[in-house]
């Protein structure tokens, strides 16, 4: 199973339309998104071509190919037009070699507020528009970084998840970074 991993596209149309094409090139089986899909926040400057509707007639099309967590933006309003579930605060997936992979926004689990794991899991959010990869008291806590709004210079981003491993990318393609999951 191949996951495209990706969070944060808070409403941009621009950002959204090439995040899918990215998805359509990597021939990725599932979309995995870490919330945050439609408003952009009162923190946050209003992305590219902010079209929240556009937005949402994109990821409808795609209804049976996305798994997504709840972001500290998204509400039950954004439920009545979204066509998949998004209000779940968090999501597993097998990891592999007995390992969990939490899956959520960040807003409420975090490193600094983990959710019940054991060492070898990882911990998989968005929320803070920063990739990252680092291990903590033998838990690896992992972020694709934001589609729309990248924080702290890095690129406009998403994450594969296949076989084992993590790769972080640009929306360019370009690889940012790699993580195996069997090596934890």
């Amino acid at each position: 199973m191949k996951y495209f991993i990706a969070s944060d596209i808070h409403g941009s149309a621009y950002y959204c339309e090439k995040m899918l094409e990215a998805y359509r090139k990597e021939e990725a089986d599932r979309l995995v998104l870490l919330g945050d899909l439609l408003y952009h926040g009162p923190r946050n400057d209003l992305p590219r071509d902010y079209a929240p509707k556009r937005v949402i007639e994109m990821l409808n099309e795609l209804k049976n190919e996305i798994f997504c967590v709840r972001g500290n933006c998204d509400t039950e309003v954004d439920q009545m037009v979204l066509e998949f579930p998004i209000l779940a605060d968090y999501a597993l997936l097998d990891g592999g070699n007995r390992r969990a992979v939490f899956v959520t926004h960040g807003h409420k689990y975090n490193l600094s507020a983990l959710p019940p794991m054991k060492a070898g899991d990882i911990l998989l959010h968005g929320h803070t528009h920063i990739p990252a990869c680092e291990t903590k008291d033998g838990i690896t806590y992992l972020n694709p970084g934001s589609v729309s709004i990248p924080k702290e210079n890095s690129a406009h981003s998403y994450m594969i998840f296949e076989n084992g491993v993590f790769t972080n990318k640009s929306l360019d393609g370009e690889t940012v970074f790699r993580f195996s999951a069997e090596s934890c």
